[in-house]
Formats: C-alpha cells, sequence, structure tokens
C-alpha cells in the first residue's frame, strides 16, 4: 500500500533480518580474531582488547529481535526523496495543536537513539519524525555522490513539507547538530527553529577573538585540542573513507572497534550502557551500511574545498543550544560571531557527547523549554 502526500510516495515499512543474518553474525562472532593488547591495554591506544573481549562476550547474547520490536512498535515508512530511499519514524501525538518535531541523529549513531523520547516527547505534545539519514540503516544504499549536511537538510525539509507539515522544528547532535544549522541557514516557511547540542564555531585566527576569554573558554579550546589528538576516524572517515568501509563491512569486531566514540569521546566519562553500544554496532553490522556512514566527513571536506571565500554561512534562523558538561563546549562569544538568532542557552551538569543516551530526561525537558512546549527558562542543570 503506498500513501501520497503532497505528491510524495510513502510505504509503510516493517524491519525484519532473516534469520541466515542473524546466524552469520553469530558465527563471525565465535571466531573473532583480537589483536594484541597495547602496553597498559588502556584507551590511549584506541579501543582496548579487553574491552573488545568483554564486548564480543555481551554481543552473543544480544537479543535483536527485542531491538526489532521496539522499532516496530512504532509507525516505519519509506519515502523517495531527491533519487534516494529515506526511511523514517513518524508518531502523532494525541494533545491538540502538537508541534511537528524532526529529530536528526549523527554518527556513529542511528535514528535507534531516539525510539526512547518518542513517548514523552508525543505526551508533551509533539508529532515525532525521526529519519535515517541517507547511508544509514534503512536509507540505503547511498546512490550517488555529495551527501553533505546541506543536501540532507534539504531533504529533511522535503520530508517533513510532504508530511504535510507548514511547520516544525529540529533537534540534533554533532551531525545532526550541522543538519540543525542548516536548517537554520535555510530558516524555510514555518521554521520553529533548530535546538543543538554543539555548534561548532572555531577561532578565525583574529586576536581580538580571544577578548573577554576565561578559563571556561580556555577549557573549551582545551577539550578541542584533545579531540584532535584521538579524532583519527576524522582523517580516515575524510580522506578514504572506502578504504575504512572494506574493513568494517567484513568484520563485525572492527565495526565495534571503530564505534569507540561511544566510550572514548567523554575521556572516561561516557554513561553510554554496554547495550546500547551494541544495538547501534549490531544495527549498523545487519545493514552493511558502514561505507554509507563514513563517506559524509568526506563529503563535507570536499565541499568545503571547493567553496569560495572562506567564510563561514551565517546562521540567521532560531537556534537553541544546550551544553553538556562532558561534551565539546560550545563557545558563546563564537557561536553568536556564526550565527545571528542564538535565542535560547542552557547548560547541563550531567551528561556528555551522546546525551540523548545519557540523559535522556534532560533532552525532552530541555526540547519543552525551547519550543515552548511548556514554560520554563532556561537554567544550568
Amino acid at each position: 500500500m503506498t500513501d501520497t502526500r503532497n505528491n510524495q510516495p510513502i510505504r509503510p515499512f516493517t524491519v525484519h533480518i532473516e534469520q541466515a543474518d542473524l546466524e552469520d553474525l553469530r558465527r563471525r562472532l565465535d571466531n573473532t580474531r583480537l589483536p594484541q593488547a597495547a602496553p597498559g591495554d588502556s584507551w590511549d591506544y584506541g579501543t582496548p582488547t579487553s574491552y573488545l573481549r568483554d564486548m564480543v562476550e555481551r554481543w552473543k547474547a544480544f537479543d535483536w529481535r527485542e531491538v526489532e520490536a521496539r522499532i516496530n512498535a512504532h509507525p516505519n515508512y519509506l519515502t523517495e526523496i531527491d533519487g534516494q530511499t529515506i526511511h523514517f519514524v513518524h508518531v502523532r501525538s494525541a494533545v491538540p495543536g502538537a508541534k511537528a518535531l524532526l529529530l536528526a541523529h549523527t554518527y556513529p549513531g542511528s535514528f535507534l537513539e531516539f525510539l526512547p523520547l518518542i513517548g514523552p516527547l508525543t505526551e508533551a505534545g509533539f508529532d515525532v519524525v525521526v529519519p535515517s539519514m541517507p547511508g544509514f540503516g534503512f536509507s540505503t544504499p547511498v546512490v550517488d555522490g555529495g551527501w553533505t549536511m546541506a543536501r540532507v537538510a534539504r531533504a529533511y525539509d522535503e520530508l517533513m513539507r510532504g508530511l504535510g507539515y507548514s511547520s516544525y522544528g529540529v533537534h540534533g547532535s554533532d551531525g545532526g547538530a550541522m543538519v540543525g544549522r542548516e536548517l537554520a541557514i535555510l530558516d524555510p516557511e514555518g521554521f520553529l527553529g533548530a535546538h543543538v547540542l554543539q555548534l561548532f564555531s572555531f577561532p578565525s585566527g583574529d586576536p581580538a577573538e580571544f577578548e573577554g576569554f576565561g578559563p571556561k573558554e580556555y577549557a573549551a579550546l582545551e577539550h578541542l585540542q584533545w579531540f584532535q589528538s584521538v579524532g583519527g576516524y576524522n582523517a580516515m572517515n575524510g580522506s578514504r573513507p572506502q578504504t575504512i568501509a572494506a574493513a568494517l563491512s567484513d568484520s563485525p569486531v572492527g565495526q565495534l572497534a571503530y564505534s569507540e566514540l561511544f566510550e572514548s569521546f567523554g575521556n572516561g566519562t561516557s554513561r553510554v550502557r554496554p547495550e546500547q553500544v551494541l544495538e547501534q554496532v549490531t544495527l549498523y553490522w545487519l545493514t552493511n551500511t558502514s561505507a554509507g556512514s563514513v563517506r559524509y566527513h568526506y563529503e563535507e571536506a570536499h565541499a568545503q574545498a571547493r567553496s569560495t571565500g572562506g567564510e563561514p554561512v551565517v546562521s540567521t534562523g532560531r537556534l537553541g543550544v544546550a551544553v553538556f558538561a562532558d561534551d565539546f563546549q560550545t563557545i558563546r562569544s563564537l557561536a553568536e560571531r556564526d550565527n545571528a538568532n542564538i535565542q535560547y542557552w542552557s547548560e547541563f551538569e550531567g551528561g556528555g557527547h551522546f546525551a540523548v543516551l545519557e540523559n535522556p530526561d534532560a533532552i525532552v525537558a530541555d526540547l519543552q523549554a525551547f519550543f515552548g512546549v511548556v514554560e520554563t527558562s532556561p537554567v544550568a542543570r
């Protein structure tokens, strides 16, 4: 059955992975050959062998069918936008006058990040749309190149219009935050704003930008320097994505190790549970989407190289920023240089880069505050 809304064909979709694929995964896990441990077997060298050994045993007992049931408990759909199959979950609220909210996931995550938020958000008065980015999960295969965050933003706007929404907002972290900012740049008619966990604004080299910097701002720069020292996947994905994709597509434990961001980003502060990591990695493995997912760094890097002028585009759409203590720390003065309409700012003590997984209640409350579903003021938490 095909539902056509605003000339956009929409097909109901049920997730079902063949049992043979699950059995193949189990065989590969049983035949895992772990690397020799580095001295001290710490995160200093990358994903520790002891961590992998423990996670492989957990993975053998992992119940994908339970995850599948949680996915299918919500209405799933497929549609075609810009030549690309896009998967999404769409749940309407029973609250009169509900506001439409698109939840944009990041890498190495997926739409699964947001499933636990659907109930609280619909009860709070949001219609919720959760797409899989092209190249991730069931929005595959990627049919052509050039899928930058800006192109994803345009596709998401078309998706929301196709679903009949004349106005909507967006939330995202990391890659999802970049998509949110691109939507704020587009600022389409009826756009309610982008609520993001990061705005990636960096010093331009102008000494005047450091005037007024204090310990908080310099600590944020130190955190950025630390991340650059351990973010080797950025360089690999941005330069040779298909090379690393060959390894990830043939080894489930390689996919697990390469998803170290879930554990390592907070430098020992991550609250992401092993089961949350495994459901993300399992989805990547079963859908064989490593090649599509790692390509975004390459597309972004090459799009920037082709751009002219060198000056960042200033967004004018409405923005709200939530900063979590163990995440990348957005520096407000730099963010306001690149974004002319930041209307909301909140700070939280508990949570890190994957705050949706670590502190979902805080995310739901902040979304309510930013989009005016409940009357509350942004405060440090």
